[in-house]
C-alpha cells in the first residue's frame, strides 16, 4: 500500500556533487582520471584537529580511532606535490569558479562578494592533508519542479577526494589522480515531498549542471547524497547512490527501516548497498570540522561578468520547433555537438535541421557499429565540407553516409567523386529503364533506378521524374 509521506512527516534534502572538466582546483594537473601505471607511492597516518569551535568533530574522531595506515599511489602525469601535500595549494582555478557561478545563476542563487576557502576535516584517508578545501560561492537559490519549488541554501566549490582502491582493517589504499578535481556541491532545503520528487529534483539539478557544458560525464562523475527523516526520528544521511533511478527505492526502504525502529536512534551516515538497503557508515559530522584555509587568498567576485548558458531543456524545446523529433532533440541538446548543430542549421538553409541532427549523432553511431570506422576523427571541418556540398546540391543526400564512412576510414579523396547525375542524365536513364521494363509498379522502378546509380542520386528527385514519365 502506498505510503502517505505527508502524514509520516517525511523530510528530505539532496546534496549533489558534480566533477568539472579542465584542471584541478588548486594545481595545474589535468582532471583525466588516469589508468597509467603508478610511479608515486607513499604512506601516511592522519589525526583529527580541532575546528573553529575548539572541538574535534565526532566523525573525524571516529575515523582517527581506527588507527589505520593510508597508502597512496598515482602517476606523475596527473599527480603533483600539491596532491601529495608537500607543496602549498596554488591560487584557486578561475575556470572552475566561473563554471560554479554559471550553475549558481541557473539556480537563481545570490552570488557571494568574495570567495573564502575553508578546510573541512576529513581523516578517512581520502584527502592526504587530512582536510578537504571547500568554498561557498552562492546561496539562497531555487528551482521549480512539478511538486513545487525546491530551495537551494548553498552552492559550494570544493576539491574531489582520492579514489579508494583497497581497504582492510590495517590499511586503506587510495589512487591520487582523482584528488583535487573541482566539485560543485549543491545542497537543497528539505523541501522534497516524497521519493519520486527526490529523483525529479536530482534530475533537474543534473540537467542544469550539464547545461554549463563544463562538467565531466560518465560513471562516478556525479554523486547524490540524501538527507532523510520522518516524524519522531533523527536525520539520516545516505551516501553511495549508483544511479538516479535507484533513489525512490532506496528512500522507500529507508522510510520502512525508520518506521520499524523501536526507539529513536542518533543521526548518522549510512551507505547505500547494491540491493538498495543501507548499512551504518559513521556518525554524522558537524560544524566542529570546519576551520579557515590560510594558504589560499580570498577571491573577489564580479558576478556581472558571468554569462548565463542556455538550459538543456530550453534547447530541446527550441529544436523540436525546428522539426526535430523529441528523442533526437534530447540527444543533440545533451551532446557536445549542440553548438555545432545550431551553427549548421543557421548556415545551411537548404538542409532540414532534422537531417543535420540525424547525421551528427545516430548516423555516426551506425557507421561505427556497422563499418567499425573511427568516427571520432571527424571534426567540425569535415561536417562543414559535407553539408556545404549538400546545401549547394553538389552531392545527393543519400551519399552523405558514404562520404562520412570514407572520411572516417581515411579513404576520402574529393567531393567530386560523390557528385550525382545531372537532372538531364537522370531523366534520360529513367526513361530508358521504363522503356526496357514496361508494366512494373513504381516501387520496382525506383529499386532499379537506385541500383543503377548506386545511391548517387536524390531519391526524392528521382521519384518526381519517374511519376512524370509513367503517369
Amino acid at each position: 500500500m502506498p505510503k502517505d509521506y505527508k502524514k509520516l512527516g517525511f523530510k528530505c534534502g539532496l546534496e549533489i556533487h558534480q566533477q568539472l572538466e579542465g584542471k584541478k582546483l588548486f594545481c595545474s594537473c589535468s582532471c583525466i582520471n588516469s589508468n597509467d601505471n603508478t610511479d608515486i607511492n607513499f604512506e601516511r597516518r592522519l589525526r583529527a584537529v580541532a575546528g573553529e569551535t575548539g572541538k574535534i568533530d565526532i566523525a573525524a574522531k571516529y575515523e582517527m580511532e581506527k588507527s589505520k595506515k593510508f597508502i597512496y599511489e598515482g602517476n606523475s602525469k596527473d599527480v603533483c606535490l600539491v596532491d601529495m601535500d608537500e607543496e602549498p595549494p596554488h591560487p584557486i582555478n578561475q575556470g572552475a569558479v566561473k563554471t560554479a557561478l554559471q550553475a549558481a545563476k541557473l539556480l537563481n542563487a545570490k552570488i557571494v562578494d568574495e570567495i573564502q576557502v575553508m578546510r573541512k576535516t576529513v581523516i578517512d584517508g581520502s584527502n592526504v592533508s587530512g582536510f578537504q578545501r571547500t568554498a561557498l560561492v552562492a546561496y539562497d537559490g531555487v528551482i521549480e519542479t512539478s511538486q513545487g519549488n525546491v530551495h537551494i541554501p548553498t552552492i559550494c566549490l570544493e576539491e574531489e577526494a582520492a579514489q579508494k582502491i583497497e581497504s582492510t582493517k590495517e590499511f586503506t589504499k587510495y589512487r591520487l589522480d582523482r584528488l583535487g578535481i573541482p566539485l560543485v556541491e549543491i545542497a537543497t532545503a528539505p523541501d522534497i515531498k516524497n521519493p519520486e520528487h527526490a529523483k525529479e529534483t536530482a534530475e533537474k539539478i543534473g540537467m542544469i549542471l550539464r547545461s554549463t557544458k563544463k562538467v565531466k560525464r560518465g560513471i562516478g562523475t556525479i554523486r547524490q547524497d540524501v538527507n532523510i527523516s520522518i516524524k519522531g526520528k533523527n536525520r539520516i544521511e545516505l551516501k553511495g547512490f549508483q544511479e538516479l533511478k535507484s533513489i525512490p527505492e532506496v528512500l522507500e526502504k529507508e522510510v520502512g527501516r525508520q518506521l520499524s525502529l523501536s526507539k529513536k536512534e542518533k543521526g548518522h551516515v549510512r551507505k547505500v548497498e547494491p540491493d538498495s538497503t543501507t548499512t551504518y557508515l559513521r556518525p554524522m559530522p558537524g560544524a566542529a570540522r570546519m576551520y579557515p584555509e590560510t594558504d589560499v587568498v580570498p577571491l573577489k567576485v564580479d558576478a556581472s561578468q558571468i554569462q548565463i548558458p542556455e538550459l538543456i531543456e530550453d534547447k530541446i524545446k527550441k529544436y523540436k520547433k525546428m522539426g526535430v523529433t523529441s528523442d533526437l532533440a534530447r540527444l543533440i541538446a545533451r551532446s557536445d555537438k549542440a553548438q555545432m548543430f545550431e551553427n549548421f542549421v543557421s548556415e545551411f538553409e537548404n538542409i532540414k535541421p532534422a537531417f543535420i541532427a540525424e547525421t551528427l549523432i545516430p548516423t555516426l553511431r551506425e557507421i561505427k557499429r556497422k563499418h567499425n570506422a573511427d568516427v571520432e576523427r571527424l571534426t567540425e571541418k569535415e561536417f562543414q565540407e559535407v553539408f556545404s556540398a549538400l546545401n549547394q546540391a553538389k552531392i545527393p543526400k543519400d551519399m552523405v553516409i558514404n562520404i562520412l564512412i570514407d572520411m572516417a576510414s581515411d579513404k576520402f579523396e574529393s567531393m567530386e567523386k560523390y557528385a550525382g547525375a545531372s537532372d538531364e542524365e537522370l531523366e534520360k536513364e529513367i526513361k530508358n529503364i521504363v522503356k526496357s521494363k514496361p508494366g512494373l509498379n513504381i516501387g520496382a522502378y525506383m529499386g532499379l533506378i537506385m541500383k543503377k546509380f548506386k545511391g548517387q542520386v536524390d531519391g526524392k528527385k528521382a521519384m518526381e521524374i519517374l511519376k512524370k514519365i509513367i503517369k
